[in-house]
């Protein structure tokens, strides 16, 4: 059985030197942001989140909802164990598939196929599940002959395409996705919409983070509302969307 479990969970980034400082006037002057505390010595601490917690389990489907800064692609960095708290537990059972960086292990100079199986190993597929899933991988993403070729010689369509049809290809557990993931040139959209809709639904648990209202309902159907990395309100999706409304334009990030 999978499960997602997050107890108190904090994340703090500690920046140093000038750049803290600099970095803090500009945090400081911004409409988001996490919240801004003076650390020890030169550093200015950046609390990105703060004492998260909540369980999901199979056939789970979160949406995290809130303005730009407020935490969504920080939480889902540490569902995937890319960041470890500085407070609070995290709990994983069954396999995380990150599809919130698509690019994340390609290589420039490695050919479109080279980069099928570097892309597949990253997500946690074996040789032979990357050798079984070659093929369907090489049609979707419709490159033809520019697979044997350098990913540097793609153009950005064509490389987030690759990137796509990789990272679409696997059967999660887990599924962590970002709104952002895309495919690349217009006439590619609907069959990359149907293909992701398919992934959503072989997934356990999915973890959503999105400014659209229509992904939302679409996909999911509990949400979760942050503000500056603290949780405002936590419910249905229907019901997360309503706060994120009454919210309004966020706080500005104290200082101290």
């Amino acid at each position: 059985m999978v499960e997602i479990s997050l107890h108190d969970v904090s994340v703090s980034f500690p920046i140093y030197d000038g750049v803290s400082r600099s970095l803090k006037n500009r945090i400081v002057t911004a409409s988001t942001g996490g919240h801004i505390t003076a650390g020890s010595g030169q550093a200015t601490v950046v609390r990105a989140l703060n004492e998260i917690t909540f369980t999901l389990e199979h056939g789970d489907r979160l949406a995290l909802i809130g303005h730009n800064g407020a935490g969504k692609t920080t939480l889902l960095r540490v569902i995937a164990g890319i960041y470890t708290p500085m407070r609070g537990r995290v709990r994983r059972v069954g396999k995380v598939a990150p599809l919130f960086d698509t690019g994340f292990g390609m290589d420039p100079e490695a050919t479109g196929y080279e980069n099928i199986r570097l892309r597949g190993l990253y997500l946690g597929l074996s040789k032979k599940e990357i050798d079984d899933k070659i093929g369907e991988i090489a049609d979707f993403a419709e490159l033809g002959s520019f697979l044997g070729m350098p990913l540097r010689t793609y153009s950005a369509g064509m490389q987030t395409r690759l990137a796509f049809a990789v990272s679409t290809s696997i059967d999660p557990e887990i599924l962590l996705l970002d709104e952002q993931i895309g495919a690349g040139d217009a006439a590619f959209m609907a069959k990359a919409g149907r293909r992701l809709e398919d992934l959503v639904a072989r997934s356990g648990i999915l973890v959503l983070a999105s400014h659209s209202d229509d992904a939302v309902r679409r996909f999911c159907t509990k949400g979760l509302l942050l503000e500056h990395g603290w949780v405002k309100f936590a419910g249905s999706a229907e019901e997360a969307l309503e706060a994120y409304r009454t919210l309004g334009t966020p706080r500005r990030p104290a200082a101290s």
